[in-house]
């Protein structure tokens, strides 16, 4: 899937919508921690991760962008530090020249209203004024991957973001989990205009044979019951 397809698609669809598609579909649920959010709120990004392991220097940064493609994301790891910024404007105007469709740090940025301004999605752990302050050697296999938070992400990998978060998916299986998400994301729509119509979202799932079963089977788990009768909300 080219990136303006994912592009696309992503549009009309949310991180959440994905997450559900990824429980469907048994693929596990990899979401960056909750600390990491947009720069600028309400931005989104997705594209293929261009991965960049961060040792105190731009230069990998920049060595990064050599390799990408449009449309890709930079995946920046610093380690989830905070005691430093390592990525600033110059480099979100790097990514932009570049083609990329955002950034996204393990890791603080600064020159936050520089970044407002040149608009190019980022996401990252919040910021500092200082960048840094050391120069260690530069990890083996610095391009291949990146670390975030506990999961390890590289170009076999998308990445989305939203006001929910950012979530990472297996590119091999972006086509299923984009159509499953669709899927997902009008079930939720007419849930919900039936909701805003007077029908109880409990009313539509049945909620008081669900008390009654698990009355006469304890073991019965809400979940089995969506199943049972087709109203599935959670996954």
């Amino acid at each position: 899937m080219d990136h303006h397809e994912l592009h696309k698609r992503f549009t009309a669809l949310t991180t959440a919508h994905l997450a559900d598609a990824c429980i469907r579909a048994r693929v596990p649920v990899r979401c960056a921690p909750a600390a990491l959010r947009a720069v600028t709120p309400g931005d989104r990004l997705a594209g293929r991760v261009t991965p960049a392991r961060h040792a105190g220097s731009v230069d990998v940064f920049l060595e990064a962008f050599e390799r990408a493609a449009p449309g890709d994301v930079l995946v920046a790891d610093n380690g989830g530090r905070l005691d430093e910024a390592c990525v600033g404007d110059l480099v979100v105007l790097e990514a932009q020249a570049a083609g990329l469709a955002g950034i996204v740090i393990w890791g603080l940025h600064r020159d936050t209203a520089d970044i407002h301004r040149i608009g190019l999605p980022v996401f990252s752990l919040g910021a500092l004024p200082t960048g840094p302050l050391r120069l260690d050697e530069r990890p083996p296999g610095a391009l291949a991957s990146a670390d975030v938070g506990e999961w390890t992400v590289g170009p076999g990998d998308l990445v989305l973001g939203d006001d929910d978060g950012v979530l990472f998916l297996p590119a091999d299986r972006a086509e299923e989990l984009l159509t499953l998400a669709e899927t997902i994301r009008d079930t939720e729509r007419r849930q919900a205009e039936r909701i805003r119509g007077g029908d109880t979202l409990r009313e539509q799932v049945r909620f008081g044979a669900f008390l009654a079963g698990r009355r006469q089977n304890p073991s019965l788990t809400f979940r089995d019951h969506l199943r049972a009768v087709g109203g599935a909300i959670e996954e």
